[in-house]
């Protein structure tokens, strides 16, 4: 689309994290929400939920003007199943598509604060998603998976030993890995969330494309070439 109105509406999708969710607004407005907590599995519920939240909005989909959906980083296949949703029903709908990371949704979903911004994710293994964002929600690190005993030197880096807010699914793990540090405050439920993803969208500039953002291969294991040529007939 060429223009918005001034108050576009726009459905969001999140399936990177630990939940399933979608939301649908007018402007700043949500209309309707709804969320379900779950790592997997997210193909056989995401179309359902937003018929119905597109309902309950007492919207269709030829009214939407842009579809937006988290990018990542997350679960793989949850990614996958995002943009692919994402995709389709802006083509069905001729609504512009845009992406948003899950750490820019972490981060507008926060209000405003003096102290440094670390959105910390949880990644289903040892390390943990994180960047930093200082004042106004400015992207200070780009995003990247640091292990829990390199975290410390990593924020020190940047901000040294100002005060430090976090945020996001993996919160409390990234605060107890930062136990010498002080000023360090918690900002509960702050996992990613559709309502988020509206959030950063209304308030970024530039939204970026709806390309996957991995900070890691997928966990794919392959057999070894000689046990394979072993089974072949």
């Amino acid at each position: 689309m060429s223009s918005l109105p001034a108050d576009p509406i726009a459905l969001a999708l999140e399936t990177a994290g630990s939940a399933c969710s979608v939301a649908i607004a007018r402007g700043e407005q949500v209309l309707a929400a709804e969320r379900r907590a779950m790592r997997h599995g997210h193909a056989e519920v995401l179309l359902a939920m937003v018929d119905a939240v597109v309902a309950r909005a007492g919207l269709t989909p030829e009214m939407l003007d842009t579809v937006a959906v988290s990018v990542g980083p997350g679960g793989f296949t949850g990614i996958r199943v995002g943009l692919a949703a994402a995709r389709g029903i802006a083509l069905a709908s001729g609504a512009r598509l845009v992406g948003v990371t899950c750490f820019a949704a972490v981060a507008a979903a926060c209000p405003p604060e003096e102290a440094a911004l670390l959105v910390a994710l949880d990644s289903r293994r040892s390390d943990f998603y994180v960047q930093l964002f200082g004042k106004h929600k400015a992207a200070l690190t780009q995003p990247a998976a640091v292990q829990p005993e390199d975290l410390a030197a990593r924020i020190a880096s940047v901000v040294g030993e100002e005060p430090l807010t976090i945020a996001g699914d993996a919160s409390e793990a990234a605060a107890a890995a930062l136990a010498g540090r002080h000023a360090v405050k918690i900002m509960p439920d702050t996992a990613p969330d559709a309502r988020a993803v509206i959030a950063a969208y209304r308030h970024t500039a530039a939204p970026s494309p709806a390309v996957p953002l991995y900070l890691r291969p997928p966990d794919v294991s392959f057999p070894k070439l000689g046990a394979a040529l072993t089974r072949m007939p």
